[in-house]
């Protein structure tokens, strides 16, 4: 199994996690990814997340000028972005209890 099959449900709140530390924009968010340990996440894969967290009312995008060329939008959580985030972390720390017994060859009750 490739690892993008299994990051591909917990992106979103990767995603989510590194843009309530600080606003940011794909590119800075993809270097961020990278140095995270996903060496091979593409701005393919980010900016068009960020787009449909922005539609879902997740991210609250503002356009600020770049004094390195052209402007950048820059992402920041919105009050909704920070409930699911909430609701994301706490069912990450149930899967990882529930994953962690199986494969250790015990079972947990869910």
């Amino acid at each position: 199994m490739k690892e993008t099959q299994l990051l591909k449900g917990v992106l979103e709140g990767c995603v989510l996690s590194i843009i309530s530390q600080k606003e940011i924009y794909g590119y800075e968010l993809v270097q961020a990814l990278r140095q995270a340990g996903f060496e091979n996440i593409i701005g393919g894969t980010v900016y068009p997340l960020l787009q449909k967290l922005e539609k879902q009312g997740y991210l609250i995008g503002t356009i600020k000028p770049s004094p390195d060329g052209p402007d950048r939008k820059y992402f920041r959580l919105s009050a909704a972005g920070e409930e699911y985030l909430a609701r994301f972390e706490a069912q990450w720390a149930q899967l990882v209890v529930k994953v962690t017994a199986i494969l250790q060859g015990g079972q947990q009750d869910a």
